[in-house]
């Protein structure tokens, strides 16, 4: 089991048992479940934002390098 996974357990155990009403363990699954899918989403998001970044930037420079001089000014 990764930190992550056992850290996001731990905090959503400890928000779980605020109430005291049951066992926290639904709030710790809740929380390793958490981790896990944050693990795996935050690496694509910025997989995608670097990607449209570069696509943008390429399409900017394509602009400016083929630019006519009466669409420059």
């Amino acid at each position: 089991m990764k930190f992550s996974t056992m850290l996001g357990a731990a905090i959503g155990s400890a928000i779980d048992g605020r109430d005291g009403d049951d066992s926290t363990v639904d709030g710790a699954i809740a929380g390793a479940g958490a981790a896990t899918v944050v693990r795996a989403v935050v690496p694509l998001a910025i997989t995608f934002a670097t990607g449209w970044l570069v696509l943008r930037g390429v399409g900017k420079l394509k602009d400016r390098m083929f630019a006519t001089k009466a669409s420059a000014e």
